[in-house]
């Protein structure tokens, strides 16, 4: 048996290198999540990870960097929550960081299009790989198949995440006829953001201001981490006039282009607006709550499972999920797939994935070679 020590000491590793090859939004990084931790090293049984994939979307905040809480809160307690999540948010920030100081100096981004046009098909191969061992343990039974596909459905008509992901859980519910009360931890998280949420930053850019905003964002940002945008442009454009619109596009395409966690976009906007004092502030306000929410929620999993009645709504909402991953995927391709050249990488990909088993990192940084050298072609 390893030490607490031993085991925090792993836990940073394992979450500095997926922070460090962690491309393509939560769905993605989660799929690279399940093959090293689950597949890989067998920290957690795969049902287990989809009960923490489903508790990730019922509370504020990055699912991905929820994940990496849970997954060290199981592997070490509390310090491991707080070695997993930091260890994994890290690498992000230092880029994001990085580039915005360059942003300042020299008033533009970096091309990365060549490699963008590679890490992509090969992202969805990965996910898709996932989607594979997810839904084999997640889809038990003909019910869980209907409410997938009810969740399928709502999002494809464009109703919210959090609003099918709930529905899904309620639906699995209603079909074996429970009634419970459940979701304390989600009581309590929406308690936590309510109070939050009221709160207004000030139009003047101070590092108070810039931190009550972000904090504020943290505690209320449902969904996909791409839901940020919509606060930046509503609040910081509009609102209070701290970016212009072309800063935004260069702070999504920083965001987008980074690996790990998409709201260490706020890393980038906090050195626009008050140096590096800033990017500390905006990084630490934004993913403060998601501590706060993972901390409270994950030890009430357990109970959760063990009760057939919160079981089945967790089996529901791990259908749901999976039903989530494979539309954000269906909506990944439409935009990927134009032209040849992502195409082949893709079916690469997927050769590599399913038939070598190749891991995530060596995919991530074959497709970014690829793509730069075919583009030159």
């Amino acid at each position: 048996m390893s030490t607490r020590s031993e085991r925090l000491a792993e836990l940073a590793r394992v979450f500095l290198k997926l922070g460090v090859i962690g491309f393509g939004g939560p769905a993605a990084t989660i799929a690279m999540m399940d093959d090293d931790i689950v597949q890989r090293r067998g920290w957690l049984g795969r049902e287990h990870f989809l009960d923490l994939v489903g508790a990730t979307n019922l509370i504020p905040g990055p699912n991905s960097t929820e994940m990496a809480m849970h997954i060290g809160y199981e592997r070490a307690g509390f310090p491991g929550l707080a070695v997993a999540g930091a260890s994994f948010i890290l690498p992000a920030a230092l880029m994001t960081g990085s580039l915005g100081w360059l942003y300042l100096a020299y008033g533009t981004v970096p091309a990365v299009e060549p490699f963008l046009l590679g890490i992509k098909p090969a992202v969805i191969a990965i996910i898709l790989a996932a989607l594979w061992r997810l839904g084999k343990t997640a889809i038990k039974s003909a019910s869980l198949v209907v409410v997938g596909a009810a969740v399928s459905a709502a999002l494809l008509l464009g109703i919210g995440e959090v609003v099918a992901l709930a529905g899904g859980g309620i639906l699995g519910l209603l079909w074996l006829r429970y009634r419970h009360r459940y979701m304390e931890a989600g009581l309590a998280t929406a308690g936590l953001a309510a109070l939050l949420a009221p709160l207004q930053a000030s139009k003047q850019v101070t590092l108070w201001a810039l931190g009550l905003f972000f904090l504020k964002v943290g505690s209320v940002l449902y969904g996909s981490g791409y839901v940020l945008i919509a606060f930046l442009e509503g609040d910081l454009v509009q609102d209070y006039g701290w970016l212009t619109e072309q800063q935004l596009l260069d702070a999504v395409a920083i965001g987008q282009f980074t690996p790990g966690p998409v709201l260490t976009t706020a890393t980038f906007i906090g050195v626009l607006l008050a140096g590096a004092q800033g990017a500390v502030v905006a990084t630490v306000a934004i993913f403060l709550p998601s501590f706060v929410f993972v901390a409270i929620l994950n030890p009430l999993i357990p109970k959760l499972r063990r009760s057939p009645v919160t079981a089945s709504f967790l089996d529901a909402i791990n259908a749901s999920a999976v039903a989530l991953m494979a539309v954000v995927t269906v909506r990944l391709g439409v935009v990927v797939f134009s032209g040849w050249v992502p195409i082949a990488i893709f079916a690469l990909a997927v050769v590599a994935v399913f038939r070598f088993r190749l891991n995530a990192a060596i995919l991530v940084l074959g497709g970014a070679v690829l793509g730069y050298l075919l583009q030159l072609l």
